[in-house]
């Protein structure tokens, strides 16, 4: 029962998972982050199964530094993204696979634009002006469709989020408790309260 949102806008990208680690019927933490910043510019929102998750997110965002490391740049979005589908599409064919749906994003410097990727288990991977994964995405996707402006505001984004979590706390049968909100943007990234 997880859920992750991603949102851009004219010059920012917006995260949002919720932080709660059920197991079954059992909600064992209610703080645990779902997300990892991979890059000065660049965040990683992670859903599946627990051990996938943070190993896969955590080699991700090694390889990133690594890659940083060695050529002295960061890789752009675009270019972490299609990374991040070949190692899921790899995994796919191997005897261990991950079980992790990724949401990945951030701005670009070299363009100033921001980006959003949508990636699922099987290496599927879709550039999207927002997105979303878990159940959330049965209750969220249509309001975003409804009230999403590429050419919004930051606070125009945060509304949109509020809303997406109203509908899902007003629709959905499981309280998802809390959730972990960063913004990627020309500053970097951070952490925001809702």
């Amino acid at each position: 029962m997880e859920v992750s949102f991603g949102i851009t806008g004219k010059d920012y990208v917006i995260f949002a998972s919720d932080t709660s680690s059920v197991r079954s019927i059992v909600r064992m933490k209610s703080d645990e982050d779902k997300q990892k910043e991979i890059g000065k510019h660049l965040v990683m929102a992670y859903s599946g199964e627990p051990g996938d998750t943070v190993q896969f997110a955590e080699y991700v965002e090694r390889n990133m530094r690594l890659y940083a490391i060695r050529n002295h740049i960061a890789l752009r979005p675009s270019s972490a993204a299609s990374w991040t589908r070949a190692e899921l599409a790899k995994s796919i064919r191997s005897r261990n696979p991950y079980s992790v749906n990724l949401l990945l994003g951030g701005w670009d410097p070299t363009s100033n634009t921001p980006h959003l990727y949508w990636l699922d288990y099987l290496g599927t991977m879709a550039t999207v002006p927002f997105a979303a994964h878990g159940y959330g995405a049965y209750f969220s996707l249509s309001t975003m469709d409804r009230y999403h402006n590429p050419e919004g505001t930051l606070e125009e984004g945060l509304d949109l989020l509020r809303k997406c979590i109203n509908e899902l706390e007003t629709r959905f049968i499981v309280n998802l408790g809390k959730f972990k909100v960063r913004v990627a943007d020309k500053d970097g990234v951070r952490v925001v309260e809702l």
